[in-house]
């Protein structure tokens, strides 16, 4: 390979200059161009000298002016077009045996086409276990790369959650919000194969063009309770009025009407989160160390709501879907801190 880390090179299409950052395989290279870091075809790049070489000598300096006559100049930044914040996708190849192109791992990339400095939380789930986790921030127009995925690993459809926050507050903004994406192993490859067709480098997933605003809560008043209509309860005692407590929930829906066969899958859903819910809440006031919430194994949609709905309560100490000799592998068990 005629480049190597360090070099200086142009960018063919654009005259950009810039500097070899990394060499990827033997065909692409990472490059830096005025700050932002990006993979590149060797075939897409150059070295300077000849462009150099063949540019016309600068024009003698105009003459002097002095601070009155200076235009402020524009802000860089805000010329820059701003499209949102992004998931890339960078497939890093080899070649096997038999002299053919093959994908050996995928790096993940976090760009963010924004003016906001963004503060991250990554993680990457796989059968609903964290696999890698990373907190970090990502400054405006630039990407942060986050780490390596082995290829093979993408057939087990592996899920993303990047939870983000602005770092400098803004009331007119949300404090934070998470934005999910999960991968489909047949989509993932049908662009891997476009990409391949288009002599692209990298596969992008959007995942949310603006910062969204502040929700906007509406204020109710505290009722006045009316010691006329019903028993006004010492709120020393609220504990008495939960359900006792209990360490395992069975959610199948046959254990919690008779009539669910007559109920749309929608409906079904609906009957055994919020039965979680009751059970969770019940736990959480009893102090329990933790509790077991059978959801079976079926399609997973059960078992994935209950794990986006603890995901980030702030008593749960940690959860674990693992093989149960009583209920095999349709359980996850909850520990509260």
């Amino acid at each position: 390979m005629k480049f190597e880390p360090g070099d200086k090179i142009v960018v063919n299409y654009t005259g950009e200059e810039g500097e070899v950052i990394e060499i990827m395989n033997e065909r692409m290279v990472m490059i830096d161009v005025k700050g932002v870091r990006f993979p590149a075809y060797i075939d897409q790049i150059d070295f300077p000298y000849f462009k150099r070489f063949t540019e016309k000598k600068p024009a003698p300096p105009p003459p002097k002016k002095y601070v009155d006559d200076l235009k402020r100049e524009k802000d860089q930044k805000s010329d820059r077009k701003e499209d949102g914040v992004w998931l890339s996708f960078v497939p890093v190849m080899d070649m096997d045996e038999f002299g053919d192109e093959v994908v050996e791992l995928i790096k993940v990339y976090l760009i963010n086409h924004t003016q906001n400095t963004l503060v991250f939380d990554y993680t990457l789930n796989f059968m609903g276990q964290r696999d890698f986790t990373l907190h970090n921030t990502v400054e405006p127009f630039n990407d942060f790369y986050v780490h390596d995925i082995a290829f093979k690993d993408l057939s087990d459809s592996p899920k993303f959650d990047i939870r983000f926050a602005l770092k400098q507050p803004d009331k007119t903004k949300a404090a934070h919000f998470t934005v999910n994406y999960r991968v489909k192993a047949k989509q993932f490859f049908d662009k891997l194969h476009a990409m391949k067709e288009q002599q692209a480098a990298t596969i992008n997933h959007l995942l949310f063009d603006v910062y969204p605003d502040a929700s906007k809560e509406t204020y109710f008043p505290p009722e006045v309770p009316d010691l006329k209509k019903g028993k006004l309860y010492n709120a020393k005692n609220f504990r008495a009025h939960y359900p006792p407590p209990r360490t395992v929930i069975d959610l199948h829906i046959e254990k919690l009407t008779d009539d669910w066969k007559k109920l749309s899958n929608r409906e079904i859903l609906d009957i055994q989160l919020a039965e979680f819910e009751k059970w969770y809440e019940a736990a959480v006031v009893h102090h329990q160390s933790f509790l077991i919430v059978v959801h079976g194994v079926g399609s997973g949609r059960l078992k994935e709501e209950i794990h986006e709905l603890i995901k980030y309560r702030d008593e749960v100490k940690s959860f674990i879907n693992q093989y149960h000799p009583s209920f095999g592998y349709g359980s996850t068990e909850i520990m509260f801190k």
